[in-house]
């Protein structure tokens, strides 16, 4: 067989690595390949030196696949590694790619040579093997070319010694034979595409003519088509592949040469080692930017990781925001002084408070029960089987009564964030954004819905609270504006630890008071922060003032407002339109 198919007389080689960590890799790799390889009888054993002098080896009497594990991706302990996650495999993706080829033969490199086969067209066969059972494998599972594209780059290089000076592949019909069955014949097979291999293509072509690479391309696809046990037709096929370059099949294969692969007897690589090399290059950076396969459980991991971090966030936010020492600074933090509330905001906010307990309001929901005994109205059909029950000396189970009980759904909870600009664009909007800060904080201590509401101001690079969850001020904060430094994604972070907006267990809102002239770096952090709200069900609501220089963030529903006076209006008409929205 194969260097990746040791022979029948070859025994794995006793591996006892010094790092324990090494063992955990090999029990690993061990418990999912049965999956890969559709057997469960494999040993695997990942160690450096281990492969049989190839990156890795099956051993087909032994059922035995050994990995070198110098293959394994540079920073990745083998004791920490996790193959049954699947969206772990790509830390080391070239060590898993190994074990993918292997296990494909151990799967579909059935056939064996018979001890009177021709020598020359055993090894040819051998050669054919390499894609054809990786031809099967994606056959049987698609997702392994991922990884098996991952190994060919180490494969190839291994399999015709492009990078080693004394025995790189020379312009000779044989190498340029052997270049095109481990690189031109895996594009048949499904695992390279033809653009990588483009370079290698027209140098073999230059050495074997157009005619000859067609009939070894067909005699290669044929072998594709071959199934994994039968050995006369890989064998003939061997045969064929010789007859094509002019070599006696039944000759042993030469020894490899130990003169250097030459063009000038200089030493300088030729142009099919060159046209290896930078294939194998180009191969590895294909593959280094595809996407890693994945499944649901990986991808939920790595979502909960996501999200408990982007909550770690908002609460660090929450907590320098709204904890204890952050005063009202006049200097730095925008705040003028506070005033008592006018007759008009404290109307607005009885009259949101009657809204948001009508939004809240649900009916009663009626549930019917049955049972054996009253209370409840009868049904005659269930009494008449009850009767037959016991007439026939059975225990009643039949339910003749039937009763219809009736409870009141509590309302969902609301939580409602206020983030106003008050950098110089945004100077008409300080006293209505003031007032409607203090109107919605009564109207949620006054109405029959659990609400919770805070408001922050951003500006000239600081944030600064204005009313405080689960606080009610007495006065009405007044402030004013500073030049520049928007830093809108520290005070959605911080609404969102504050009032927990990305949490889908109550109604929720943000609304964002704001022209949306931004620094690009804070606007695409902010945009970030604001798509995780929406896409865990938070309302966003976007107040614009009427210029034509507005840019609001994406996904906000955008309200322009002519008339500043109107936000507190238009943010009470948001909230309850988000309590309705959860019925």
């Amino acid at each position: 067989m194969s260097t990746h198919v040791a022979a029948p007389a070859a025994a794995p080689t006793a591996m006892f690595p010094a790092a324990p960590g090494w063992l955990t890799l090999s029990a690993a790799f061990g418990e999912e390949a049965p999956a890969i390889a559709a057997r469960d009888d494999l040993v695997v054993t990942v160690a450096p030196g281990a492969g049989h002098g190839a990156p890795a080896c099956f051993f087909p009497d032994f059922a035995t696949i050994e990995i070198d594990g110098s293959y394994m991706d540079k920073g990745v302990d083998p004791a920490t590694v996790a193959p049954h996650r699947v969206g772990d495999r790509n830390r080391y993706r070239t060590a898993w790619g190994l074990l993918t080829h292997e296990c494909g033969h151990a799967c579909h490199s059935a056939w064996r040579a018979p001890d009177d086969a021709p020598p020359g067209a055993v090894e040819a066969a051998d050669l054919l093997e390499e894609s054809r059972s990786e031809a099967a494998q994606v056959r049987r599972r698609p997702d392994d070319r991922y990884w098996l594209r991952a190994s060919v780059t180490n494969l190839i290089l291994a399999d015709t010694k492009a990078n080693d000076p004394a025995a790189a592949p020379k312009m000779t019909h044989r190498d340029a034979a052997r270049s095109a069955a481990l690189l031109l014949a895996r594009v048949d097979g499904g695992i390279l595409n033809r653009r990588e291999v483009a370079s290698v293509e027209r140098v073999v072509r230059d050495v074997l003519g157009t005619d000859t690479l067609a009939e070894l391309r067909t005699i290669w696809r044929a072998a594709h088509r071959t199934a994994d046990d039968n050995a006369d037709a890989m064998i003939e096929l061997g045969r064929r592949w010789c007859e094509t370059l002019g070599a006696d099949p039944n000759e042993p294969p030469p020894a490899p040469s130990a003169a250097p692969a030459a063009v000038n007897g200089s030493g300088t690589p030729s142009p099919l080692a060159n046209a290896i090399t930078r294939t194998v290059a180009a191969i590895g950076s294909a593959v280094a930017a595809e996407p890693a396969p994945t499944d649901p459980a990986t991808q939920a991991m790595a979502a909960r990781a996501a999200d408990d971090q982007a909550r770690q966030q908002a609460q660090t936010a929450a907590n320098a925001v709204f904890g204890a020492g952050n005063g009202y600074d006049p200097a730095a933090r925008h705040v003028r002084g506070a005033r008592a509330p006018r007759t008009t905001e404290q109307t607005a906010a009885r009259h949101l408070a009657r809204a948001l307990t009508t939004a809240g309001h649900r009916d009663r929901t009626a549930a019917k029960t049955r049972s054996t005994v009253p209370p409840g109205r009868l049904r005659m059909r269930g009494a008449m089987t009850a009767d037959a029950q016991r007439a026939a000396g059975a225990i009643p189970t039949a339910e003749p009564f039937t009763r219809t009980t009736r409870s009141a759904v509590p309302a969902p909870p609301l939580r409602l964030g206020i983030v106003c600009d008050v950098t110089d664009s945004m100077r008409a909007f300080t006293a209505p954004a003031a007032s409607a800060a203090w109107i919605l904080a009564h109207a949620a201590r006054h109405t029959a819905v659990p609400a919770t509401t805070a408001t922050v101001l951003f500006g000239a690079g600081i944030v600064t609270p204005v009313t405080r969850p689960g606080t009610t001020p007495a006065k009405v904060t007044e402030f004013g504006t500073r030049i520049g430094g928007h830093v809108i994604d520290t005070a959605i972070n911080a609404l969102d630890g504050a009032l927990d907006l990305s949490r889908p267990t109550a109604a929720r809102l943000l609304v964002i008071i704001s022209d949306g002239d931004f620094e690009a770096e804070n606007r695409k952090r902010g945009q970030k922060l604001l798509d995780r709200l929406r896409d865990s069900g938070c309302a966003v609501l976007w107040l614009s003032p009427d210029t034509s220089g507005t840019t609001p963030m994406n996904g906000a529903t955008v309200h322009t407002l002519t008339d500043p006076a109107a936000t507190a209006r238009a943010i009470g008409q948001a909230a309850t339109a988000a309590l309705r929205a959860t019925r």
